[in-house]
C-alpha cells in the first residue's frame, strides 16, 4: 500500500459573491498555516478564481474551476476552456459532477473528451462518479460505477494510461445535498472496488498512488469515520464547505 496524502476539496458550486469568497479563503488560508499531511482544495465560481488566487497566494491551497469545456476556444458561448482556467491560476478542475449529468444532461463521453483534454493542458482532474438511489435499490451500483469508469476513462484506456495524478469522486447522488450519507462501510465498499478497476485496467501501481475522494453530505461529525477508511482518500465537500466554521474542521479532522 502506498502513502496517499489525503485531499479535502471544497465546491462552492453556484455560491459566493467575490466578497464572500475572498472572506471564506482568507479564514481558510489563515487557519492552515500549521497544517502537514492533509491537502486543501477550493473550487470557486468561474467569476472568483482570480481574487481567490490572489489571496491564496503563495498558501498550501490548491485552485480547481468546477467544469471546462473539451475545446481550447471557438464558438462555444458561455463555456471556458483549460488555457482559461489555466491562465486564472487553476491547477485541477471537476469533471463529471452528478449535477452537471443530471442538469445539462453530460455523457461519460463529454467528461472523457473534458478528461482527456485537461490532462493535454497540465490540468489535473477531478472525475465525479456515482450512483442514483433508483440504482442502489435496484442492487446496480457497481454496475452503474463500472459504466461511467469505463465512458469517462474511454480515451485514458485505448493509450493504456492514467495519469496517477488523475483524483476520483464517488459521489452517491442519493447523498448529495439531502444530508444523507453513504455509511463508512458502504463508502469503503465502492471505494475498493473503484481502486480494483483502476489496478485492473490499467496497473497495481497506478491504483495505489490514485486518491479516490468521498462526496455526499460530508460534515464534521462524519468526517473522521469516513477517512478511517484505508480507500478513503479525501473528501468533496458542498454545503459545508461554504462557511469556514464548517470547512476548516473537515480539513483538520485528525484533531477531533
Amino acid at each position: 500500500m502506498t502513502d496517499r496524502n489525503p485531499l479535502i476539496a471544497g465546491n462552492w458550486k453556484m455560491n459566493l459573491t467575490l466578497l464572500e469568497s475572498a472572506s471564506l479563503v482568507k479564514s481558510i488560508r489563515d487557519h492552515i498555516q500549521d497544517l502537514d499531511g492533509v491537502d486543501v482544495l477550493v473550487a470557486p465560481p468561474f467569476t472568483s478564481l482570480a481574487t481567490v488566487k490572489g489571496i491564496i497566494g503563495n498558501a498550501k491551497i490548491l485552485l480547481a474551476a468546477q467544469n471546462m469545456h473539451w475545446e481550447q476556444s471557438g464558438a462555444y458561448t458561455g463555456e471556458i476552456s483549460s488555457v482559461m482556467l489555466l491562465e486564472a491560476g487553476c491547477t485541477h478542475v471537476i469533471l463529471g459532477h452528478s449535477e452537471r449529468r443530471m442538469h445539462y444532461q453530460e455523457t461519460d463521453g463529454m467528461i472523457d473528451m473534458k478528461a482527456n483534454a485537461a490532462v493535454q493542458s497540465g490540468l489535473t482532474p477531478i472525475i465525479c462518479i456515482g450512483e442514483t438511489l433508483q440504482d442502489r435499490e435496484a442492487d446496480q451500483t457497481y454496475e452503474v460505477v463500472r459504466k461511467q469508469l469505463e465512458g469517462s476513462l474511454e480515451t485514458f484506456m485505448q493509450n493504456k494510461t492514467l495519469p496517477s495524478s488523475t483524483i476520483l469522486a464517488y459521489e452517491p447522488v442519493w447523498a448529495i445535498g439531502t444530508g444523507r450519507t453513504a455509511t463508512p462501510a458502504q463508502a469503503q465498499e465502492v471505494h475498493h472496488f473503484v481502486r480494483e478497476w483502476i489496478a485492473e485496467t490499467f496497473s497495481r501501481e497506478t491504483a495505489d498512488l490514485l486518491r479516490i475522494l468521498y462526496g455526499g453530505s460530508v460534515k464534521p461529525d462524519n468526517v473522521k469515520d469516513l477517512m478511517s477508511m484505508p480507500d478513503i482518500d479525501g473528501a468533496l465537500v458542498g454545503g459545508a464547505s461554504l462557511k469556514a466554521e464548517s470547512f476548516i474542521p473537515l480539513i483538520r479532522f485528525r484533531e477531533q
